[in-house]
């Protein structure tokens, strides 16, 4: 077959424009400056930091511009105006850019008028987790100086928030100590546990990093740290294992990171979706499952604190009067926010033996269980129920005597008593309580219609 010579040229020209648009990089066309992604790094042997900046503004909220060195910032899209949020990831064992970088920036971008800078330091948090540590004090150095540089534009101090990822929430912590705890706002998803535990408040995130310091914990038996860190800690589910995480190695890469990732999607849901993840203050994790703590009255004049941004997390970061740590549960998938109600079992006769009820919500879609225990020789038993619809939209409600039969004793064949429930936060609101006595029988559903009215 001879070859027509007029193609040649088209087809040597079309791959020479292929070769040079794959050289040029995305451009963006609003701003005409080529848009910049994180780099990769060799995992096994780990490099120098190699520190950069990328910019994304509303206007190009999926395109990061690259701030060169020394005074590349006045030359950038940078907005003085704006307040600004600095994101900081973390250990990257493979070398890898982060996989919800791009979710949270769009997630911010999506509900604020911000400037966004996301911090690459992939080659020093790359290789072993140790070294990745040591690298920590340098980076929030070359961070400091960064954020010195927008204080000489005329940004305000109190207008940085900035948002770190595991180990990246003990780099900002850094950040803000190098700053006198001046910066607004620190937020840390899941800061990390190994190597800082046991660190010093100097050495570590602490609340005098920032005018407002939050974690949120979701894997304080591994990867994250046990301890609270901020002015408000979020402990989930009571800050280890998440629901919807599975619970056998033989899951893999998912068994090791989802609980500590989990954080990370907690904070871009709250961003993205209008259904409010909120928290209670409590002593501990138990007592809120107790349904010891149902009010938000002491520190947060009855406004819960809520995970996301200040102006939906319904806190004044200058007044709060103490550091909280604030306990809720969610759902295992996005959006992740569920409603707490206390719900209650008041016996007619004492018993001398520890008796537990099961309780379970039904919706038209939904179905949500917990398990009452009234302690012997006590009357009430209260326990919080976690539940995707509101409880005014629950259809019924059932519940089930679970009697302790040993073979040396049988436990009583029925119970008599009560059932209430409520919504949190309690306030001033009375507990709605079904109106007649109930009959449990041993191991036997009893269903109900469940009528509580709606605020």
């Amino acid at each position: 077959m001879v070859e027509d010579p007029k193609r040649k040229p088209l087809f040597v020209l079309v791959g020479i424009l292929l070769l040079s648009s794959a050289q040029a990089g995305n451009i963006n066309r609003t701003s005409g400056h080529r848009c910049a992604d994180f780099q990769t790094a060799n995992f096994l042997h780990g490099s120098k930091l190699n520190v950069r900046f990328l910019l994304f503004t509303p206007s190009s909220p999926s395109c990061g511009e690259l701030i060169l060195a020394n005074d590349g910032i006045k030359s950038s899209s940078f907005n003085s105006s704006l307040e600004t949020k600095i994101i900081i990831h973390g250990f990257r064992a493979l070398g890898t850019k982060p996989s919800w970088i791009e979710g949270l920036v769009h997630a911010i971008l999506h509900i604020s008028q911000v400037n966004v800078i996301a911090v690459d330091w992939v080659h020093g948090s790359t290789g072993a987790y140790h070294s990745a540590v040591e690298n920590v004090t340098q980076l929030a150095l070359f961070i400091s100086h960064f954020i010195n540089k927008l204080l000489a534009l005329g940004v305000s101090a109190t207008s940085i928030h900035i948002i770190g990822v595991s180990l990246g929430a003990h780099v900002g912590g850094l950040v803000g100590h190098f700053h006198y705890g001046q910066l607004g706002r620190i937020t840390g998803l899941d800061p990390a546990g190994p190597k800082y535990t046991r660190a010093s408040p100097e050495e570590r995130l602490d609340p005098g990093d920032a005018l407002f310091v939050e974690a949120i914990h979701t894997d304080a038996d591994s990867f994250g740290i046990r301890i609270p860190v901020g002015h408000i800690d979020y402990f989930v589910n009571g800050g280890k294992d998440q629901p919807g995480c599975p619970r056998f190695i033989s899951a893999g890469y998912k068994y090791l990171i989802c609980d500590h990732m989990r954080a990370v999607h907690l904070y871009v849901s709250a961003l993205k979706h209008s259904c409010p993840i909120v928290a209670f203050p409590c002593t501990s994790h138990q007592d809120f499952l107790n349904g010891h703590c149902v009010d938000c009255g002491d520190p947060f004049l009855f406004s819960c604190p809520r995970i996301g941004l200040l102006e939906q997390a319904v806190v004044n970061m200058r007044r709060l009067p103490m550091e909280v740590n604030a306990y809720l549960m969610t759902s295992s998938s996005a959006p992740f926010c569920v409603h707490h109600s206390l719900v209650e079992f008041r016996l007619q006769k004492i018993r001398n033996v520890i008796t537990s009820i099961e309780i379970t919500f039904f919706s038209n879609s939904t179905k949500d269980t917990t398990k009452i225990t009234i302690p012997k020789q006590e009357e009430v038993g209260r326990r919080l129920l976690a539940h995707r619809a509101p409880l005014c939209q629950t259809n019924s409600v059932t519940l089930k005597y679970l009697p302790k039969n040993r073979f040396w004793r049988k436990d009583e064949s029925h119970i008599v008593g009560k059932f209430c429930a409520a919504p949190l936060p309690l306030g001033n609101k009375t507990m709605f309580c079904l109106p007649r006595i109930l009959t449990l029988y041993d191991n036997t559903e009893l269903s109900l219609q469940l009528s509580a009215a709606c605020a």
